[in-house]
């Protein structure tokens, strides 16, 4: 939990630090939600795992005059469409196969683990590239994530998803802001 609230601080910042952070959160995230027959949540937390390494090396990447590459930005419209058709895919992919093992796994809830991962990963996805859409999709996710935990009787759980909900906003203005100036400096 520590590490997931301090991955978002991280990501807030544009720090690098929200990936190894991030990686301690989501590889025990994996174990506890396999443990609690939580299918969505542990592969959600295994997609972060792999995004975070792919992440952390995107934001790490540097250009001959040791720039950073990869800076926070707005989507284009081709980019929306991108980000769109991956959220149905994951939808679509993750509720036919939560509706088929559903028997296996009689806690979860087919169409709303579908949409709080499939906007997790839309959201992480954003994310490594440094997009303040990103943030939108976190949001959904949290959104969704708060009563579904609750439902669940994952009472702390829905507490966490409700304060990361909080910082996801503050996120969004931090890196509205950001993307403003950094449009301003590289015209």
């Amino acid at each position: 939990m520590f590490s997931g609230i301090g991955s978002v601080w991280f990501s807030r910042r544009e720090h690098i630090l929200v990936y190894p952070v991030g990686l301690v959160g989501t590889i025990i995230y994996v174990y506890i939600s396999l443990v609690a027959h939580l299918p969505g949540e542990a592969i959600v937390n295994f997609f972060y795992s792999v995004m975070s390494i792919y992440g952390w090396y995107l934001w790490s990447r540097r250009n001959q005059q040791q720039e950073l590459v990869v800076h926070i930005t707005r989507s284009d419209s081709t980019m929306w469409r991108y980000q769109l058709l991956f959220f149905a895919g994951c939808y679509v992919l993750l509720f036919l196969s939560l509706t088929f093992l559903h028997r296996f796994f009689n806690e979860s809830i087919p169409w709303a683990d579908s949409l709080a991962s499939a906007t997790a990963f839309t959201g992480m996805w954003l994310m490594t590239r440094k997009k303040v859409e990103s943030w939108y999709w976190w949001i959904a996710t949290n959104i969704a994530s708060v009563p579904l935990y609750f439902v669940k009787g994952y009472v702390f759980t829905s507490v966490y998803y409700f304060i990361l909900l909080l910082m996801a906003f503050w996120g969004l203005r931090t890196w509205q802001k950001k993307a403003i100036a950094q449009s301003v400096a590289r015209p």
